[in-house]
């Protein structure tokens, strides 16, 4: 009998023992990119944190600035998350690996930061020079 609970209670404490934040940063960049290839700006604009939507101030604004400047973001092909770091200034950043529509992959960071409905997306750089394809 002892066995039995063994498993469950071990499921347990490693669910403890582990944070909830990571899988949650992964989503929201995920459900970002999703909703940019649905075409749901609105949805996409809702991931952004406050300082980006002041900026932006619409969800078409923000897509067009999307659409331009991080093409590979809009409309990807692929997407892998790889590590994740403190941010000095607060939050986390979140290494991630986008292969475009043509093929050519992508490094960029995401600028995470914690809100009152979970992580949203501070900033996004593209990382010139490390590209890992063409």
């Amino acid at each position: 009998m002892r066995s039995h609970l063994f498993v469950p209670l071990l499921a347990l404490s490693l669910s403890l023992a582990t944070p909830v934040w990571p899988g949650e940063i992964s989503r929201t960049i995920q459900a970002q990119i999703d909703a940019f290839l649905a075409g749901d700006m609105d949805t996409a604009f809702s991931f952004a944190s406050p300082g980006i939507r002041n900026t932006f101030r619409t969800p078409e604004r923000f897509g067009q600035m999307v659409q331009s400047g991080y093409p590979m973001v809009y409309r990807s092909a692929g997407v892998r998350f790889l590590d994740r770091r403190e941010h000095p200034g607060g939050g986390q950043v979140q290494r991630v690996m986008i292969t475009d529509e043509a093929g050519r992959v992508h490094l960029l960071d995401y600028l995470m930061i914690p809100g009152a409905d979970g992580w949203q997306i501070a900033g996004v750089q593209i990382l010139r020079g490390k590209a890992v394809g063409t």
